[in-house]
């Protein structure tokens, strides 16, 4: 059986209570631009070519508000998972940045093939990776 294409992942999602905060680190600390922020209900960050969706699961497990946008509701509760893709020579800025800003490094690994991850949490808990893209080489 052939399968149709997949280009690639166009956007992630992960979920907080708290759209402020998110936004003071992923687009304060981390840098990446907002492209839409919608009152309590979500903020979009764009990611190189992709999108971080960062949703607050109370408001996005409600209907639609506008029939013209028919997006199902959807979320989900608990601590997810997100990776950016850092060239490995700045790892140790990275590293820096956020110790100086008070984020805890969780795990600084190195993987088998050599390629290194770091590891922090984001304020709603989410585990955030800072990865060398040949940890999947």
């Amino acid at each position: 059986m052939t399968h149709p294409p997949i280009l690639g992942t166009l956007e992630s999602a992960l979920y907080t209570d708290d759209l402020a905060e998110a936004e003071a680190f992923y687009h304060g600390l981390i840098g990446l631009p907002v492209l839409a922020r919608a009152g309590d209900r979500h903020i979009f960050f764009q990611v190189g070519e992709g999108v971080l969706l960062v949703f607050n699961p109370a408001e996005t497990v409600k209907p639609p508000g506008n029939p013209a946008l028919p997006v199902p509701p959807h979320g989900t509760k608990g601590q997810g998972h997100y990776c950016f893709a850092v060239p490995p020579e700045a790892l140790d800025l990275w590293r820096r940045r956020l110790e100086e800003a008070g984020v805890e490094i969780e795990a600084d690994f190195h993987w088998p093939n050599g390629a290194r991850s770091i590891y922090v949490r984001d304020p709603a808990g989410n585990s955030i990776e800072f990865a060398d893209p040949a940890i999947w080489s």
